[in-house]
């Protein structure tokens, strides 16, 4: 009898140890097949360029196919939902600005998944300014003039999205100085630009790495960036703060999160993965040139920024009282 318990024991601890060992051994073996990389906006947005810039070097650190899956709708929801509700097994990404994602469940009453329980922080990537635009007709040539003027005549601006970042920006913008304007709503960063390239919306505020480009061309008038500081790339571009709009700051904050129960070894796995890509001199080289900054965080810094971010939109939110369903 002694001798069969023992080997019943046996077994079990053997048995015990075997689930145990099941995470860590999928870890180990991760990746086995090809990664899903979901962009919750428009293909020519802050986080496809992004997303379009690191994939194959994802690919190759990691040895398997990036997909790369534009899922727009709902100011970047749709797609959201779709990785917090899929399988936490490291095959499924989400690439989105996590300051705009931070903003959704202050100002959704009916968000199907919670941002903050259903998703986990892999890496942060890079950081843009927004910067204020507008039609080169605007007879403007800075934010003074800009809000002295929108109190004189109707100024149409442009909203990427209902609720999304650049959209909040314009709200605080508006607060903070005084300036009216009429909202617009598009349902995406890409129509929005194209709109106020043709002079059918005045006044934008959008990422910088979709906006240069069109104020290099000549296309849109730059008049601020919102950043705390100037960049070099355009040192002679004064920030919105420098000119009255006191302690205003924003922008497009790019970063990658999982689904909330990824196992640890994956999400750090992710995280290196994404970080020697964005690090690499080619990425930060093209980046740098279009205005954006290789900020990179770990995945519990993270984590603490997606935090701070929901408390902090949460305030302009209520200052706004603005609610979506």
């Amino acid at each position: 009898m002694h001798r069969r318990s023992h080997l019943i024991y046996s077994a079990l601890a053997l048995a015990a140890g075997s689930l145990l060992s099941t995470p860590l051994l999928a870890a180990d073996a991760w990746p086995s097949k090809p990664i899903r990389l979901i962009v919750p906006y428009p293909p020519g947005g802050s986080s496809d360029i992004i997303a379009r810039s690191i994939g194959q070097l994802i690919s190759q650190e990691l040895k398997q196919t990036v997909v790369i899956d534009n899922k727009p709708g709902a100011n970047g929801n749709l797609g959201a939902e779709f990785v917090a509700r899929a399988q936490p097994d490291g095959y499924t990404w989400l690439l989105c600005d996590l300051g705009a994602l931070a903003i959704s469940p202050s100002i959704y009453t009916k968000l199907s998944f919670d941002p903050s329980k259903d998703l986990r922080g892999a890496a942060m990537l890079a950081y843009s300014p927004h910067m204020l635009v507008v039609h080169p007709s605007v007879q403007a040539s800075n934010l003074q003039e800009l809000v002295a003027l929108s109190k004189k005549q109707d100024l149409n601006f442009a909203v990427t999205a209902t609720g999304s970042a650049p959209h909040l920006a314009g709200v605080e913008l508006a607060r903070l100085t005084g300036a009216k304007w009429v909202y617009v709503p598009y349902k995406g960063g890409v129509q929005s630009v194209q709109d106020t390239v043709a002079g059918q919306t005045q006044v934008l505020m959008n990422g910088m790495l979709a906006t240069y480009p069109h104020v290099q061309s000549g296309r849109l008038k730059l008049l601020g960036i919102s950043k705390n500081t100037r960049m070099p790339l355009i040192a002679d571009v004064p920030t919105l703060a420098e000119q009255g709009a006191a302690g205003f700051a924003s922008g497009t904050w790019q970063g990658v999160v999982l689904p909330a129960k990824t196992p640890e070894a994956v999400i750090q796995k992710v995280n290196q993965a994404l970080l020697t890509a964005i690090r690499s001199p080619e990425v930060r080289s093209r980046l740098t040139g279009q205005g954006a900054e290789v900020v990179t965080m770990t995945p519990v810094e993270t984590d603490q920024f997606f935090k701070a971010e929901r408390q902090r939109w949460r305030t302009v939110v209520q200052n706004a009282n603005l609610q979506l369903d």
